[in-house]
């Protein structure tokens, strides 16, 4: 080997030796790779008002919900109203064939004047004889029996009279008409088919949608409850705001009127029905819908919340998770009483001025210390029903 190559060896030997040496990492001193405490939000426990608030379900019914029968028989000639529309109180909805019931009230009216013909001939004569009896012209026997058959004649015509007042009626129910105003449904007869007064089956059916009633329903259990919460918060008096959610769990836009509850409690399912009125000008409330009610009665003052996502649940109950004043995180083990919107009411297990994490639980461990900062939920809104703090009010 030459000197040259024998340098370019070495020259080679020298730079795997440099860059090996660059490639070793320096060794860690001890105590360096400690974790940094994890990043937690956390709220400070603070009393807020809330609403007494209980949400039930129930169902919509029409306020008046009227059968359109026929009050005589006969033939139907014509339907006068579209299906599926408004229909005020007495507006003409069928027309039974009238001509039988014509005719009887035209031989009704000939009998009354038939009768009051009659009336009037003997009393005429009555009249008469009134006069040759005082004089004895004619027997008292004469006059008593003039006398008797003007009676018969009067009560003829009082007869006559029931039955035109029978025909004219029948006459008019031929024409039947709207019993209520309301939203009429399909027609259940056809032109031409044959119907009765006793026919059992309707011919149509008419709704009152406007306001609508919500029938609800709430176990005994729960209404003592509500009672109680009403007579804590010294609110007894206080009217009860109500609001409906839809069945896809929107509000409904207009609020409702609590009307009354049933003095009596179902012995089968130990609830109580309650009934309440909501307007419904638009017709979007049907009856048969299935829709949930929000009551409101009262407030309770310094009643204490948290987020739903910051308490756990346990076999052995609900814990959230609390950051004491050098870091480490401490289980608190509480009651809740409800929710109210997105959080749950504590009622036990909670001071005021607590840090409770509610979100980087996964890294809050029993012990462990962490790094707090306030909780602010990204977009939130007001909770449904919530009424505003002191702090807000004075940011107002």
């Amino acid at each position: 080997m030459t000197l040259t190559s024998r340098s370019f060896f070495l020259y080679v030997l020298l730079l795997l030796s440099l860059y090996a040496c660059s490639d070793k990492k320096p060794a860690t001193p001890p105590g360096a790779g400690a974790p940094p405490p994890a990043n937690v939000a956390v709220i400070t426990v603070a009393p807020e008002d809330v609403a007494n608030t209980t949400e039930l379900p129930g169902r919509i019914e029409a306020v008046r919900n009227a059968d359109v029968r026929a009050r005589v028989g006969g033939i139907v000639q014509k339907r006068l109203y579209g299906e599926g529309s408004e229909v005020r109180a007495g507006a003409v909805l069928y027309q039974i064939d009238a001509a039988p019931f014509q005719a009887a009230y035209n031989s009704a009216e000939a009998a009354l004047a038939r009768a009051d013909a009659n009336l009037g001939q003997v009393t005429t004569r009555l009249n008469r004889y009134r006069s040759l009896v005082d004089s004895n012209a004619i027997s008292k026997q004469e006059f008593d029996d003039v006398l008797s058959a003007q009676k018969l004649a009067a009560a003829d015509v009082a007869a006559a009279k029931a039955v035109l007042d029978n025909a004219r009626l029948n006459l008019s129910y031929s024409t039947i008409t709207a019993p209520i105003a309301g939203r009429i449904g399909r027609t259940l007869v056809t032109e031409g088919a044959l119907v009765t007064a006793n026919d059992p089956t309707a011919l149509a059916v008419i709704q009152q949608l406007d306001p609508i009633y919500v029938t609800l329903t709430q176990s005994s259990v729960e209404l003592s409850q509500l009672r109680e919460k009403i007579t804590q918060s010294g609110q007894r008096g206080t009217k009860i705001k109500l609001t409906l959610l839809t069945e896809d769990g929107k509000p409904y836009a207009h609020a409702g009127q609590f009307l009354f509850s049933e003095t009596t409690v179902d012995p089968l399912s130990s609830s109580v029905i309650l009934r309440a009125q909501f307007p419904n000008p638009e017709r979007s409330l049907l009856p048969g819908m299935y829709v949930r009610v929000k009551l409101e009665q009262g407030v309770r003052s310094g009643t204490i919340t948290v987020p739903q996502q910051a308490v756990m649940r346990t076999a052995d109950g609900s814990v959230v998770m609390s950051v004491n004043a050098e870091g480490k995180v401490i289980p608190k083990p509480v009651k809740t009483g409800g929710a109210y919107g997105t959080r749950w009411i504590i009622t036990s297990g909670l001071d005021l001025g607590d840090q409770i994490i509610v979100e980087g639980l996964q890294k809050a461990k029993p012990g462990a210390t962490v790094k707090a900062s306030p909780w602010e939920p990204a977009g939130a809104a007001p909770t449904n029903g919530s009424l505003p703090t002191p702090a807000a009010q004075e940011k107002k």
